[in-house]
């Protein structure tokens, strides 16, 4: 017994062990800045705020191996730049959705400037006859040309009138230009 522990204190007082054994902690000291190093520019990263960014690095000084390791926990999910990119993509959609509407009817999005709702053929606007610009339901003047709104129905999309051709549309908008009362037969 008394050989096996002079065989292990031989082994470690040899020169060659207490090289090997520097080097070993040369290396944990370089892996413990670097992990510091880390921490600094990961911080910078992720939080807005350089008091928390100092006391993160400080931390991880202080506490080597363990601060960097209690950093990489609390650390917020998400760097700085996706949080603006994702604010701004927030931003974005909310003004599209702004600039949308909904159709009375079905519910579909409609923009403002739709004369019918793309999905159940409604018609939401009327158009000026003169200037054929859209016009909201109650004007009485055509804000773009300043004309009378005397306003035309635009037929949506697949129905009978816009099949027909432009014929018997312009006798029916002669019929409104005129201030008449278009009949059934006209109107069909």
């Amino acid at each position: 017994m008394d050989n096996l522990f002079e065989t292990i204190n031989k082994i470690i007082s040899s020169p060659l062990w207490t090289l090997a054994l520097y080097v070993f902690l040369f290396f944990l000291v370089v892996f413990w800045l670097v992990l510091v190093f880390w921490t600094f520019k990961d911080a910078r990263k992720r939080i807005d705020d350089p008091v928390i960014v100092g006391v993160a690095v400080l931390s991880s000084l202080v506490l080597p191996y363990m601060g960097t390791l209690v950093y990489t926990i609390l650390r917020p999910a998400e760097y700085l730049s996706e949080a603006r990119e994702r604010e701004l993509e927030m931003r974005a959609m909310e003004q599209e959705l702004q600039t949308l509407r909904a159709c009375p009817s079905c519910g579909g999005i409609v923009r403002p400037d739709y004369l019918a709702c793309p999905n159940c053929r409604r018609p939401l606007r009327a158009a000026c006859s003169h200037c054929g610009r859209v016009l909201e339901p109650g004007w009485k003047l055509c804000p773009y040309c300043g004309r009378d709104a005397t306003q035309r129905r635009v037929p949506p999309p697949g129905s009978r009138d816009s099949e027909r051709g432009g014929e018997d549309r312009g006798q029916f908008e002669a019929t409104l230009s005129e201030g008449k009362q278009p009949s059934l037969a006209e109107a069909e």
